[in-house]
């Protein structure tokens, strides 16, 4: 079912209905809280407060010609659910407010004016210690408090695992995958080139690949990068886990420490990060998780803002490439 939510009275109407709205709670302003992509989001404001509106629709926002599965948005609710009783990552989440399995909309906690982390690509710009500890000790508590003896096929998410291991394992290691790199770096598409050949590298990162796929026993996150991370007054917070599943802890910890590297992040940043998550099952699986997010994205379609040099890339790339093929 659909529900057309971009008209203020409907979805007013909408919202009473569900009894997410007070009777005489009037919706005064519906405006967008930023630059989505994967779900087209509203915060709605009223005299009392303010809402966040996510409605998941059967493609991605941003790219309205990729299909995606409509009830990922049911799915981060059931993440929110599921994350309920532990304290140390709720703290740092939106709280769910309501949830519509027939029209895929989620309504959750507005966190405030907030900016989310891609910042950090541009010149200059540091996490803090405090910032890196926080969002560590948020991964290696959602991973050791969701653990359990048996895999909860609740959160196996199979279409949406499938959607991002075409975008991470699959497209950037294609000879021709119809993105020209030079248009974003000159040169850059030759260099890729040396990668895009390498079978050794491909069956690595096919065997890899395997791994995000198969079912594990803690819940991930997914989509662990800076635009899933909230700048508020209260600190940092976590937001948009539409990609979580049952899987490898290693995923989230690898794609934490390739956007710090990618942003420039110190080594100092990066150990803080590592002590405060604590034991890792795999170290190895994480380094390959971190080369394989890097490659994906400096040479494949996801595109990030980021201030770097050809110079930059081709040396990260050369550090990924190692982290992959490390035995």
């Amino acid at each position: 079912m659909h529900l057309d939510i971009t008209q203020p009275h409907l979805l007013e109407d909408y919202l009473k209905r569900k009894n997410w709205l007070n009777e005489h709670e009037q919706v005064l302003i519906v405006e967008t809280p930023g630059e989505g992509s994967m779900n087209y989001t509203l915060r709605v404001r009223t005299h009392d407060r303010t809402l966040i509106v996510k409605q998941a629709r059967a493609y991605v926002e941003k790219y309205p010609h990729i299909a995606a599965p409509a009830n990922r948005a049911i799915l981060e609710g059931k993440f929110y659910e599921k994350i309920q009783p532990f304290a140390s990552i709720n703290v740092l989440m939106p709280q769910l407010i309501g949830m519509d399995m027939e029209t895929n909309i989620l309504i959750l906690e507005d966190l405030g004016t907030a900016n989310d982390y891609t910042f950090l690509y541009r010149p200059g710009q540091k996490l803090t210690m405090t910032e890196a500890e926080a969002l560590s000790h948020y991964l290696s508590m959602l991973h050791r408090l969701t653990w359990q003896e048996t895999i909860d096929d609740t959160f196996a998410n199979r279409e949406m695992r499938a959607l991002n291991h075409n975008h991470i394992f699959l497209y950037p290691l294609m000879e021709d995958n119809g993105l020209d790199l030079d248009s974003i770096n000159n040169g850059l598409q030759m260099i890729s080139m040396a990668y895009k050949v390498d079978n050794q590298l491909k069956q690595k990162v096919r065997e890899v690949g395997m791994m995000y796929l198969s079912d594990g026993r803690c819940l991930v996150h997914g989509d662990f990068y800076p635009g899933s991370w909230l700048k508020t007054a209260n600190g940092v917070r976590v937001i948009d886990p539409e990609f979580c599943f049952y899987g490898c802890p290693e995923f989230d910890l690898g794609v934490l420490t390739a956007h710090l590297m990618m942003s420039k992040q110190s080594i100092d940043t990066i150990g803080k990060v590592y002590q405060s998550y604590g034991d890792i099952k795999n170290p190895q699986l994480a380094d390959q998780f971190t080369g394989i997010e890097i490659m994906r994205r400096l040479i494949g379609l996801e595109q990030l803002p980021l201030s770097l040099s050809l110079l930059d890339k081709e040396e990260l790339l050369e550090t990924a490439y190692e982290l992959i093929m490390n035995p």
